[in-house]
């Protein structure tokens, strides 16, 4: 291969991102400059945030420019280096966006550029062990800080994060509810996740089912949605409960300001918090998260699904799974294999 292939951002969206968002283009294959090394990218990531990248205003990372290629987590194969610590061959990730090739530094960009730990997978390194595992981590146990015998509710919990930060909740020894779509991502949140209970959003009354399934209350609900879920949760917080705002996908597409909770005084009167974060804070205690969700992962109490794509044609469409509920656990793709 002597081209570099790129899918860039060709126009913001307005609701739903769509493929006609992007353009492909193809470019020369970029060449490294002292201390940097190019990687060949194997497998994106795809995430809700993403779609937030994409709009034209102020946010924690600067919006992806038209006509640049769209950014993505990925793992990748070193193909040149100029940096002493890097050689061809290492399995590395970074930011590598979508494209085959990226030049990158240790200091570049939001992930910056770091070597798989032996025997681990790049599925693994992007979902459970990658941002989503590591906001899971740190989201539930900093800003949660959930104690034995307290009730933990997540919504988005057959996602990539909330399925994670659950089962966290469990390992900690908490009730755990969970809020997802569809019979088949409740039963295995159910059945091999090891949630006590799951509330099926599109077939049940939301607010009804969480009064039912945590007749104690909640001390501790991981947001992964906003909108009305996040308005019923609060109807049912505890004294000194937590709110953990982790994301706010039903929101992401729409083209008016959602209408925020009309119930915000429930924190006053139960003493509460609520409070988000953004996981790039974390990103330097990195090894300590890496290190239980490994172990948790071997005495099997931690499970994760990956929702693996193929083919760099279809990496657009493989973005909107995230927004009309396709995938069924970390949402990547694989565009080639390691050489």
């Amino acid at each position: 291969m002597n081209i570099n292939r790129q899918w860039v951002l060709a126009k913001r969206p307005s609701g739903l991102v769509t493929k006609d968002n992007f353009t492909f283009t193809e470019s020369p294959i970029p060449t490294p400059g002292e201390g940097e090394v190019l990687v060949r990218n194997l497998y994106l990531s795809f995430d809700p945030t993403q779609r937030g990248w994409m709009e034209d205003r102020e946010s924690y990372l600067p919006p992806v420019g038209i006509g640049e290629p769209m950014r993505a987590g990925s793992v990748g194969q070193v193909t040149e280096t100029r940096h002493p610590d890097f050689a061809v061959g290492d399995i590395v990730q970074t930011t590598g966006g979508w494209q085959d090739f990226v030049v990158v530094a240790p200091n570049q960009g939001p992930m910056g550029l770091s070597k798989l730990p032996a025997g681990v997978s790049p599925e693994m390194m992007l979902s459970v062990l990658g941002i989503t595992g590591l906001t899971a981590y740190f989201g539930l146990l900093e800003l949660g800080n959930p104690q034995p015998g307290e009730t933990v509710l997540v919504s988005g919990a057959a996602g990539a994060t909330g399925s994670v930060a659950g089962q966290i909740a469990r390992i900690k020894g908490c009730k755990v509810v969970g809020i997802a779509g569809g019979a088949e991502k409740c039963a295995w949140l159910k059945n091999e996740a090891g949630f006590d209970d799951v509330i099926d959003y599109k077939n049940e009354d939301v607010n009804a089912r969480i009064g039912a399934t945590c007749p104690n209350k909640l001390d501790v609900y991981f947001d992964n949605v906003g909108g009305e879920i996040l308005q019923a949760a609060l109807n049912h917080i505890n004294l000194n409960a937590r709110v953990v705002l982790c994301g706010g996908i039903s929101g992401y597409n729409a083209t008016e300001p959602v209408p925020g909770p009309s119930n915000l005084m429930n924190l006053v009167t139960t003493r509460s918090r609520m409070e988000g974060f953004i996981i790039l804070d974390y990103f330097p205690r990195a090894a300590e998260a890496i290190e239980d969700l490994l172990g948790w992962i071997a005495s099997g109490e931690l499970k994760y699904q990956v929702d693996l794509q193929e083919g760099f044609d279809n990496i657009p469409d493989t973005l909107q799974r995230l927004f009309t509920g396709q995938n069924l656990g970390k949402q990547l793709l694989k565009i080639a294999d390691p050489v």
